[in-house]
C-alpha cells in the first residue's frame, strides 16, 4: 500500500499537539484541562473530533439552536448547564414550549427556562466520554454557551439519531479572539437622565435600552443612580443572599448567562455548601457553583414595573462582567414584587464608601 505522504497542515499539527497535551495531563474537567493545555474548550473537543480509538468520541454537529432546540425537546428528562468563569448554573428537567426567534429564542418549561441568542452559536458538537453524552454548544472564541447533558431516564435513539443527522464535516476551527468583559461604563453627565427616566420603567426589560440610549451599561448605570433604585453591597453578600436562602422557605428566580445563553431557575434554595473558593447550591434537580472569590462588586437593585418594583441583587466580577442575578419569585397575582425578598436585601450589609471610611 503506497504510504501517504502529504505533509501535515498547521491545523493538524495543533490538533496533534492538543491531543497528546491532553493525554499527558492529570484527570480533569473539559474546561479545566484546556485552560492548562493553553486552549479554548471547543479547540479541545474539535482537536478529539473523528480519532480513532480516543476516549473522546467527538462529532461536530450544527450550532444552529433551531435545528438543536427540537432535539433537545425529543430527549426527554435531561440536565441543563449554562456558565460563565465565575459561575456554572445546571438544572434537571425537560426542555418544553420553545419559541424560535431570529434575535432571541426561548425556552419556557416548568423547570428549564431559556433565552437564547443564536447569533453567538457558532461551534457545537456531540461528545460521548466516560459514559456521558452531551450536545455542547460554544461561540466564536470556543467558549461554552449552553451544554444539555444526557440522564439515565434521557432518550439514547434520539442522541444517536441527531448525531447522525446534524453531523457536519468541519476542519478544525479557527477560533476568534475572546472579547475582553466591557469594564464598567457611566455617562456622569447623564446622571438625572438616568434617575428620572429609571423611575420612570414599567418593565424591567426597559433597562438596558435606557442604558443603550444613555450610552451606559449596567454596572455604570447603578454606579451613577443612588438611592433608591442602586444600593452597593459588601462582595460577601452574594454568598451571604444564598446562605440566607437556604431550607426552601422563599423561592426566587436565579438568573446566570453568557452572551449567547442566559438560563433561569425559578423555585427555592435548599442545600448550599462552601467548598474552597466555591459556594456550591447542591438541590435534587438544580445545582448552582459559584466562585465566590471572583465577585468584586454587589448591588441591590430596584426597578419600577406595572406588577410593582422588582427588586434583585447582582453580582459583578473585577473586570465589571455580571456573574448572577437573583430576584424574587413572581407571584401567583403576576407581581413582580416579593415582600420577604425584599427584607433579606434591605437587611444584606452595604459597603462603606470612601466617606465611611475617612
Amino acid at each position: 500500500m503506497q504510504q501517504d505522504t502529504t505533509p501535515p497542515t498547521a491545523m493538524d499539527t495543533e490538533r496533534a499537539r492538543i491531543r497528546a497535551a491532553a493525554a499527558e495531563a492529570p484527570p480533569a474537567r473539559e474546561r479545566d484541562l484546556a485552560a492548562r493545555i493553553g486552549v479554548s474548550e471547543a479547540a479541545l473537543l474539535a482537536a478529539h473530533a473523528g480519532e480513532a480509538g480516543s476516549p473522546w468520541q467527538v462529532t461536530p454537529i450544527v450550532a444552529t439552536s433551531d435545528r438543536l432546540m427540537p432535539v433537545a425537546q425529543a430527549l426527554g428528562e435531561v440536565m441543563a448547564l449554562t456558565r460563565t468563569r465565575s459561575c456554572v448554573h445546571e438544572r434537571v428537567g425537560r426542555y418544553e414550549d420553545w419559541h424560535q426567534g431570529d434575535h432571541a429564542s426561548m425556552v419556557l418549561g416548568a423547570e428549564i427556562d431559556l433565552r437564547i441568542f443564536p447569533k453567538f452559536w457558532a461551534h457545537a458538537y456531540a461528545v460521548e466520554k466516560d459514559g456521558r453524552r452531551s450536545l455542547q454548544v460554544f461561540d466564536a472564541a470556543g467558549d461554552a454557551v449552553h451544554k444539555i447533558f444526557l440522564r439515565e431516564g434521557s432518550d439514547l435513539a434520539t442522541f444517536e439519531a441527531a448525531k447522525e443527522a446534524l453531523a457536519i464535516d468541519a476542519p478544525f476551527p479557527d477560533f476568534a479572539e475572546r472579547e475582553a468583559p466591557e469594564p464598567a461604563r457611566g455617562n456622569p453627565d447623564k446622571t438625572e437622565v438616568l434617575r428620572r427616566e429609571w423611575g420612570r420603567l414599567t418593565d424591567t426589560h426597559q433597562f438596558l435600552l435606557l442604558c443603550r440610549k444613555l450610552k451606559m451599561n449596567r454596572l455604570g448605570a447603578n454606579r451613577l443612580a443612588g438611592a433608591p433604585f442602586a444600593r452597593q453591597l459588601t462582595p460577601g453578600a452574594a454568598a451571604e443572599a444564598l446562605q440566607r436562602l437556604a431550607g426552601g422557605a422563599l423561592p426566587v428566580m436565579i438568573f446566570v448567562g453568557n452572551r449567547g445563553c442566559i438560563q433561569i431557575h425559578s423555585g427555592p434554595v435548599t442545600r448550599v455548601e462552601p467548598m474552597g473558593p466555591w459556594l456550591n447550591v447542591l438541590d435534587d434537580r438544580f445545582n448552582l457553583h459559584l466562585r465566590t472569590d471572583h465577585v468584586a462588586e454587589v448591588w441591590a437593585i430596584e426597578k419600577p414595573t406595572k406588577r410593582g418594583p422588582a427588586r434583585s441583587l447582582e453580582a459583578f466580577d473585577a473586570d465589571g462582567g455580571l456573574i448572577f442575578q437573583i430576584f424574587g419569585f413572581r407571584q401567583q397575582d403576576g407581581a413582580d414584587h416579593s415582600e420577604a425578598w425584599g427584607a433579606l436585601l434591605d437587611d444584606l450589609p452595604t459597603a462603606k464608601t470612601a466617606e465611611d471610611v475617612a
